[in-house]
């Protein structure tokens, strides 16, 4: 694509978030000037305020979303974190028809969606039940959609630094569990690819990150990358909820947390299998390193 060339109007939803700052970085450097969806403009920095048209709106405002997308082309849809009291179920599933009224209503030719492995259970798996609702909202709009099912963030680990500190890693999900894990800049690649590609009708491309991993298998990683012991422990259902209330969450989001661990772990193949298509190449390692350690301090309680 030359320089200054659009494919039209492409519209980023939540643009400073792990994923969303690196679509509109990519976008920026492909020579396009997208237009941000964002409740609090403060937070992009002045370079890229720039560059970029900014529209000031809230997801769960349909009509909103309906004049922030107006005449756009493509769309990166995803749902910021569900902050309320309530169901985080049906918070994310309003938010899925703002998204899919917006693509029927204003033509969007295509729209690329981040949902996570899990929503093709439909049901059963916490808040991602909202997810998987949004995908059928979408599919239902005849026109170009792609769900992105991704892996678990590697991000999700600076939520529990405190914890990382001591050199325990706890989790709900059986140790030896192996799931997909991946950067989410690695996701944020594959979004501004498609925005930026022809392509036609309802797809699902999953993204698992370089490799299935268990909590065990991390903790090892993590050990290495941070330089301090890290060991995994699994606790239980009701001690998770007691550590998510404790860093603030509401019932509904406690709640929405825990289905989804456990819809997670019980039972479940992913419906993607792993391929060069969902295969992305930042590993957790390379990732701890750069991004985890520094956030962890140089002063570990006890180096290896």
């Amino acid at each position: 694509m030359t320089p200054g060339h659009t494919r039209g109007k492409i519209v980023v939803t939540t643009p400073t978030g792990h994923v969303g700052s690196r679509v509109v970085r990519l976008l920026l450097q492909a020579g396009t000037r997208p237009t941000l969806l964002l409740r609090d403009p403060t937070k992009l920095d002045a370079a890229t305020r720039e560059r970029v048209e900014v529209v000031q709106a809230d997801q769960s405002d349909t009509e909103a979303v309906v004049r922030a997308t107006r005449g756009a082309d493509r769309l990166f849809w995803a749902d910021p974190p569900y902050t309320v009291d309530g169901d985080p179920v049906a918070g994310y599933a309003r938010m899925g028809a703002n998204a899919a009224r917006a693509v029927e209503e204003n033509g969007i030719a295509r729209t690329v969606f981040l949902s996570s492995v899990g929503a093709e259970k439909r049901h059963g798996v916490g808040e991602i039940d909202g997810l998987a609702r949004t995908e059928r909202m979408l599919d239902a709009t005849g026109a170009g959609v792609l769900h992105l099912r991704c892996g678990y963030f590697f991000t999700n680990l600076l939520a529990d630094l405190t914890a990382l500190r001591e050199g325990v890693l706890s989790t709900p999900w059986p140790l030896d569990h192996p799931m997909a894990w991946v950067d989410p800049r690695d996701i944020g690649e594959i979004v501004a690819a498609r925005l930026l590609s022809d392509w036609s009708g309802n797809q699902v491309q999953a993204v698992h990150g370089p490799e299935d991993l268990t909590f065990s298998r991390v903790a090892e990683i993590l050990s290495r990358a941070v330089g301090r012991e890290v060991r995994a422990v699994r606790i239980s259902e009701d001690d998770f909820r007691t550590a998510l209330r404790s860093a603030g969450l509401s019932g509904g989001q406690v709640e929405g947390i825990v289905g989804m661990s456990t819809g997670l772990s019980e039972n479940f193949v992913a419906e993607d299998e792993r391929s060069v298509l969902t295969t992305t190449p930042t590993t957790l390692e390379s990732w701890a390193h750069a991004h985890l350690r520094p956030a962890l301090g140089d002063t570990p309680p006890g180096k290896l």
